[in-house]
């Protein structure tokens, strides 16, 4: 990294909680207390086996976030349990330096291990792509909301994925409590 430091990624903590808050504040500017709040909510829902909250720390300073919480394909042949990677957050002065990079392949590895089939996100296609992510809308995905650009509707099939697997994606209710689905149209 830029200080020569060696960052390193865990399971955020308790004590993690108010640095995690303020990362997303500054991360985010105008919508950052909306996404510290969407966090403080989506934390409560992770257990040890579904669900998942790291932290990017660099010298002891928390610098970088991401979590990845359950979500359900509404499938043909049943509901199927999936993961939502959102948010990540990287403290402006540290992106593009790889942090959010480690963060995310590291979650990914996590699921893998965990068996989850399918990885959904919002999120702009050109950073996704390189972590494997594609237009959901291709591989037989449909959006929650039509508020989702179909671009930035995203998944990466992981090995437990099967064929079957097609349908709806539907986010958590912490998600539409938050109003964090989609884009809103800021001139209605």
């Amino acid at each position: 990294m830029s200080d020569g430091r060696a960052v390193g990624c865990r399971a955020e903590e308790r004590g993690d909680h108010e640095a995690v808050r303020e990362l997303h504040r500054e991360a985010f500017g105008d919508h950052g207390r909306m996404v510290a709040d969407l966090v403080d909510d989506l934390r409560e829902s992770i257990t040890a086996d579904n669900g998942l909250s790291l932290v990017a720390e660099d010298g002891g300073r928390v610098i970088g976030q991401v979590m990845f919480t359950r979500g359900l394909l509404d499938a043909p042949r049943r509901l199927v349990e999936v993961q939502v990677l959102s948010p990540l957050a990287v403290l402006p002065a540290r992106q593009r330096e790889g942090v959010g990079a480690a963060l995310i392949r590291h979650g990914l590895e996590t699921m893998v291990e965990r068996g989850v089939p399918l990885v959904f996100l919002e999120g702009d296609p050109r950073y996704y792509a390189r972590f494997g992510f594609e237009p959901g809308g291709g591989h037989g995905f449909r959006r929650p909301s039509l508020r989702i650009p179909e671009r930035a509707f995203q998944v990466i099939r992981l090995p437990t994925y099967e064929p079957w697997h097609t349908g709806t994606f539907v986010y958590s209710e912490t998600f539409w409590r938050h109003d964090a689905v989609g884009l809103r149209d800021s001139t209605a």
